[in-house]
């Protein structure tokens, strides 16, 4: 606010919704990291027959896919959370979660094929999470290394 040569500039507003970005974004992280983990951690530790009782398209696909989709979800996982708060390479927490975004992508495609509409709305609201996390440690609330 300006009146005449004085201005008034409320005190901490901008640094106020910088730390609450930042906790959303934490939030954001270690939901989405939480969940990714368990989802990957169950591709790759259980056998595929087994896993075709929760996800029927398992046995549908090569298992070596299955297995390597396990692995880059919990990657992804790792990558969201390990770098920012070691703050040791940050820049990957952001490319972490455009990784994940894709995963969720390719899933909702996958899904399509099959007709299994009912799974879209987990890969979209998943993917948009993770594309918050992507633009929110790229754009407005970024890591800085150590």
């Amino acid at each position: 606010m300006e009146w005449g040569m004085f201005s008034i500039t409320p005190l901490h507003t901008e640094s106020m919704n910088d730390k609450a970005l930042n906790i959303f974004l934490w939030i954001a992280q270690v939901i989405l990291a939480g969940m990714f983990f368990m989802a990957g951690y169950a591709k790759i530790s259980t056998s595929v027959e087994v896993a075709a009782q929760q996800m029927p398209w398992a046995t549908d696909i090569p298992e070596m896919l299955f297995r390597f989709i396990g692995i880059s979800e919990m990657a992804g996982a790792l990558g969201l959370v390990l770098p920012a708060l070691l703050r040791i390479q940050p820049r990957l927490t952001p490319l972490a979660a455009i990784g994940l975004t894709a995963i969720m992508f390719f899933a909702a495609m996958f899904h399509i094929s099959r007709g299994e509409y009912a799974m879209l709305g987990t890969n979209v609201f998943l993917a948009l999470i993770a594309f918050f996390v992507y633009w929110g440690r790229t754009r407005k609330s970024p890591i800085k290394p150590r």
